[in-house]
């Protein structure tokens, strides 16, 4: 039997991406990533957080991923900027105790929403 599995569209901006976005309605979700991309446990990049507060600004229901040195001392920036989707790698499986470690940005997240 076929299996039929609801279809999303997304798009990736690089740090260094420079972008105008104008219809909301041509994608599900926007990830911006706050690292460049190629490995993990790099150091977040604080000056990408204007593209998530121009995004959530203009598309209040848009979903916004950020992706790259996400943990417990960066999640409140990029909840306040308007992200509410979380790629955390490093600083998770990294933890002593990775699910507080999830649930504490899970917590940042919705506080914000």
């Amino acid at each position: 039997s076929k299996q039929w599995y609801q279809r999303r569209v997304s798009s990736g901006i690089n740090a260094e991406t420079v972008f105008e976005w104008t219809d909301q309605g041509l994608v599900d979700m926007v990830l911006i990533m706050t690292v460049e991309p190629g490995f993990g446990g790099q150091k977040f990049m604080t000056d990408m957080m204007p593209k998530v507060r121009m995004l959530r600004d203009m598309y209040p229901l848009l979903n916004i991923q950020v992706d790259g040195g996400v943990g417990p001392s960066t999640i409140d920036v990029c909840a306040q900027a308007g992200a509410n989707m979380i790629v955390s790698g490093t600083a998770v499986v990294k933890a002593e105790e990775p699910s507080k470690v999830i649930t504490s940005l899970r917590e940042a997240v919705t506080k914000c929403l």
